[in-house]
């Protein structure tokens, strides 16, 4: 199973991504920001979809949105 970005960069466990388009989270008032870089993801077991901590939480984001970022 390759995973991939919206460039089509492939992407591993412990990458970071950035947002590329401001995101409403549901189940809360919160709205991830275009640019909001994400340490350290992890790979789940659908293709399109990654997990990835945001503070105390964890957050499960479709890859469509993200891009690999730059170390």
């Amino acid at each position: 199973m390759t995973v991939k970005d919206s460039n089509g960069n492939p992407l591993a466990e412990g990458d970071s991504v950035q947002v590329i388009k401001d995101l409403k989270v549901k189940g809360s008032s919160e709205t991830l920001k275009r640019g909001t870089v994400f340490k350290n993801i992890r790979l789940t077991d659908d293709e399109e979809a990654i997990e990835c901590g945001q503070g105390r939480n964890t957050v499960v984001l479709k890859t469509c949105f993200l891009k690999k970022a730059v170390r």
